[in-house]
């Protein structure tokens, strides 16, 4: 236990240290702390070389993870579902399938293989780069998974913080009410403090409404995820690499997630309990990027070429285009 704990803490402690840069840099130049960590962690990705430093990343960027995600859990409650109506919730609950169905028929048509379709779907159907960290954390660990992880969030960390600024003006000029534009907001961009950024330059209703139907989406990361840990296991067990080191495991970090919903909907859990845990999930979130960061090469990146921008921008659209479709028959 020692000795795991001493192998650990270098990688961790530089992954660390870099996560509360980012979060000074974001604090004073306002960019998306995902987005300086990612970039943090990819400049300093020759530190992965050394094999003192390699066990705290690996750690870093699965374990912390997991627990990053599990403790996202605390911020939903099945009140909030019940309190958007009915309508709203089919319409977010057909754009994220739907989106992440979209998301394999361009991959398969642009070449690429299925995960990837499945990973850049759905972070855009739920929350961005905290949904696309959570998909590839139980995709099986095959070579380019953490590339197409750091495309999937950079793509929708840009797109989001671009649709920040572009889709108040949208909804403003298609005349929507502030409950319309909370719902469009908070129904297609990917992620969550982007959401509460373009709602509340909006006004207040519409930065209220937004949040709530951005937590419906983050919610569906339990079930999506899930499912897509159950297909990629059948499929290890079909092709008999089952045992082969690189089929998923089951996700128990999600029934962490599911547990801290429900004790969230029935349990009045103090806020000097709940918002210290709900900023410990965004640290450990960080951390976990930057790690994933350093582990990834810049070429590998570059590889991949003009098709999966097309790809995550196709997406985007398919769920802007769906919701303002739906949104005046609500």
């Amino acid at each position: 236990m020692i000795h795991s704990i001493r192998q650990t803490m270098p990688g961790f402690t530089i992954a660390l240290i870099v996560a509360l840069a980012a979060m000074f840099l974001n604090g004073h130049y306002g960019a998306p702390t995902m987005l300086f960590a990612l970039l943090l962690g990819l400049a300093i990705g020759f530190l992965n070389d050394s094999p003192k430093i390699q066990p705290g990343i690996a750690f870093t960027a699965k374990k912390l993870l997991r627990i990053g995600v599990a403790l996202l859990g605390l911020r939903i409650a099945l009140s909030d579902v019940t309190a958007l109506g009915l309508k709203p919730v089919l319409l977010i609950i057909v754009g994220v399938f739907s989106t992440i169905a979209v998301g394999l028929v361009l991959a398969k048509l642009l070449g690429f293989r299925k995960r990837f379709g499945v990973l850049t779907g759905g972070a855009v159907a739920i929350c961005g780069a905290s949904a696309a960290m959570a998909i590839s954390s139980v995709m099986p660990k095959e070579k380019g998974l953490e590339r197409d992880t750091i495309f999937a969030v950079v793509g929708v960390t840009t797109l989001s913080t671009l649709a920040m600024i572009v889709y108040p003006i949208i909804t403003n000029y298609l005349g929507y009410s502030d409950s319309q534009a909370g719902l469009f907001m908070g129904g297609t961009i990917h992620d969550v403090a982007q959401v509460i950024g373009a709602g509340f330059s909006v006004s207040q209703e519409t930065g209220e409404l937004s949040t709530l139907t951005k937590m419906m989406r983050v919610a569906m990361l339990v079930p999506v995820v899930m499912m897509i840990a159950f297909a990629f296991q059948a499929r290890a067990k079909a092709s008999g690499s089952a045992h082969s080191g690189t089929a998923p495991t089951f996700p128990f970090f999600l029934l962490a997630f599911i547990g801290l919903v429900l004790l969230n909907s029935f349990v009045d859990i103090p806020t000097t309990v709940k918002d210290p845990l709900i900023n410990l999930s965004k640290f450990c979130l960080v951390i976990s990027i930057v790690a994933i960061g350093i582990k990834t090469r810049l070429q590998e990146i570059f590889e991949l070429g003009i098709k999966p921008i097309i790809l995550i921008v196709l997406e985007t659209l398919w769920i802007a285009i769906l919701f303002l479709v739906a949104i005046p028959y609500l």
